[in-house]
Parts: structure tokens; sequence; C-alpha cells
């Protein structure tokens, strides 16, 4: 086992670490070699980077996938994936997020898999997607769920192309070999009498039925519309600021009070006019998509100015801050990041400058 060994460090015994790994080797054993990479270092040293998506890219190459791809029964999507260099799969090393893009007139057929999805509305109206029998509406700002194992499909009954956030944790679940996918043997699943139940149950956050036959801690709810969402942040942000994110507020399950998702945190934040978060660092990545508004994000010394419709990546451990330079429009961002299931692994740490 290899304790954090720098490249200048040579164990004293290296010529007999090589004559045994030959010895080895036929028997599928091995021992530490002096150009293994090391197993256990100070601090997490991530090869995800830290990346910045702009809208003027997005928005010309999202129109080329969209007059070259068609959309196939059997569950696949049209998405533009945002990748990132550092890795061999994946946004960062959980999740993978991708922009899907949906014409009038479309059915994104039904499917079901092993990773947690969530979906974030960025432009467009008119589609509908239906999730283990409940259908919704999916509006420009709405954070729809996905959860495990879950059938779903989407319809596009609008007029002009609808385009949103895909996440899911499939870097995670890959990780640990335990894929699954199903495709329905029809194209779409079919409603229930009741297709809007857990939101008519448990949509306000705050009342729920006094005797819920629910036992499962996974979210009832499956979207959190924008109007609700924007309206408690509104309120939040009239708070003093929080130094280091002004003001955060994550998307809750209502039944446990934890995140919305076992796998994949979710939360608004406001950067109000003039605002400058001071640094922060954690385990866990995370991924920014800017609903509004202006500003830059500093991680790890690299700049990055943002706008509206741009991506920001962050990976872990990673010291960063938020400007809104901006002294009369705040800045609004949606996060996702893995900090759930690091947390859910006692893996979850944060650090605050001064």
């Amino acid at each position: 086992m290899n304790m954090a060994t720098t490249a200048s460090t040579q164990p004293i015994d290296a010529a007999e670490r090589r004559q045994l790994e030959q010895e080895l080797k036929p028997f599928n054993c091995g021992v530490h070699q002096p150009q293994d990479p090391p197993l256990f270092t100070r601090e997490p040293q991530s090869s995800m980077e830290a990346l910045h998506w702009r809208a003027t890219d997005l928005d010309r190459l999202l129109a080329r996938v969209g007059a070259s791809l068609k959309l196939e029964k059997g569950g696949n999507r049209r998405t533009l994936r945002l990748t990132n260099p550092g890795l061999s799969y994946g946004t960062t090393p959980t999740f993978w997020a991708s922009i899907q893009y949906i014409l009038p007139g479309e059915i994104a057929s039904a499917h079901r898999h092993t990773p947690t999805a969530l979906r974030f509305i960025m432009r467009g109206n008119g589609a509908f997607t239906t999730v283990e029998g409940e259908r919704y509406a999916m509006n420009v700002g709405d954070l729809v769920l996905n959860p495990s194992w879950a059938w779903h499909d989407h319809e596009h009954l609008g007029d002009q192309p609808m385009v949103w956030l895909d996440v899911l944790d499939t870097s995670l679940v890959r990780s640990v070999h335990a894929i699954f996918f199903d495709p329905s043997d029809t194209e779409m699943r079919p409603v229930n009498a009741y297709p809007q139940r857990s939101r008519q149950q448990f949509g306000s956050g705050l009342m729920m039925p006094l005797r819920s036959s629910r036992n499962n801690p996974v979210n009832p709810l499956l979207v959190y519309p924008s109007g609700m969402a924007m309206s408690a942040l509104h309120e939040a942000s009239r708070l003093p600021s929080d130094p280091h994110s002004d003001t955060h507020l994550e998307y809750r399950n209502p039944l446990t009070g934890g995140p919305a998702l076992t796998t994949l945190g979710t939360g608004l934040q406001r950067l109000r006019p003039g605002g400058q978060c001071l640094a922060q660092r954690h385990t866990g990545s995370l991924l920014n998509y800017v609903i509004s508004g202006s500003g830059t994000t500093v991680v790890e010394g690299s700049q990055f100015h943002w706008q509206a419709g741009d991506f920001i990546a962050i990976p872990p451990w990673s010291w960063y801050e938020h400007t809104n330079a901006s002294a009369t429009e705040a800045a609004t961002l949606f996060q996702v990041n893995d900090i759930p299931a690091l947390q859910a692994l006692g893996l979850y740490r944060h650090e605050f400058s001064r």
C-alpha cells in the first residue's frame, strides 16, 4: 500500500519489488511499485478541471445538434454533453450534465434506469413529463426530479424547441458497477387516475397528510415549480447575506427534511448587486447554471466571467468565490452538487476563509 509516496522518494527495496511483481502476476497478485501513483494523499487531488461553458457557444452547438440528431424509440435522447477533459467520463467525478433539446411534436420515449436524474428547465414551454404515472408541465425555472428506477417519458406539445439541463449521477453509479437500464414496451407510460397526487399531498412543503402511508424515504415530490422556489429565494435575500454564499437555498425532501435527492444536491443562489463572497472549499464537486445576471467566479486563482445561460464546473476541494460586480442587478444561479452522496459516505468536509 502506497502511503503518499512522492516521485522523489524511492523504496529501498525497489529492485526486489520489481522482481516480485513478475513472480506474483500469474497469480493475479502484486505489491506496490515505485512508479505507482499514491493511494493516500494529504488532501484530495482531483483530475477534474474547473470549466466555463458560455451560452453563446452552447446556443450555436445546440442548434447544430438539433438539426443533426433524431429521437429514436427505446430511450435515446438528443443531448449536448458537458464533458470534462480531466475525466475519462462525466462532467464531474460523480455526475454527468447534458443539455436536452426536444422539438415540437416529439416524444422522448419511456425508459427507466438506476441512475437518479433531475431536469432544470432552461427555456421553452409546452412540454410535459410523466414520471411513474404522474404527469406535469415543464415550465422555465422548474426543477423536475426523476428518482432511480422510475419510468419516465417526455412529450412536447408546444411550437418552439424546449431546452433543459439534465443531470444524472451516472458516473457514481457506473463506478460501483450498478447500472441497470430498461426500455419501455410502449412509447409513453400510462398516466395515473390522479396524475399530480404527490404535488397535491406534499407540494406545500409545509403540510402533509396526517396519516401518510409512505414509508419510503425517497422524495415523493417530482416537481418544484419556479414560482415557489423564486419566491422563497426572494424572501430569503431580504435577510442579511451569508459572507461565503450570500443567499443560498436548497431544495428539500418534505418527508425527511434532507436533500431533495439522495445523491445530488440542488439549490438556488442569489448574489445581490455589488456582492462579493468569501472563498470556500469542500469535498464534492458542483456545477452552476446562470439563470440571470452576470459576475465572476474565481477557482484556485482562475477567473471565469459569466453571464446568463453560462455554466461553471468546480472540482472537489478547490477554493472558489463569487462576485457580482453589477451595482443594480442581482445574479441568480442554479446549483447541482454531489454533497449528499459525500455526506452519506461520511466523506464531506468544508472549509471557509475569513
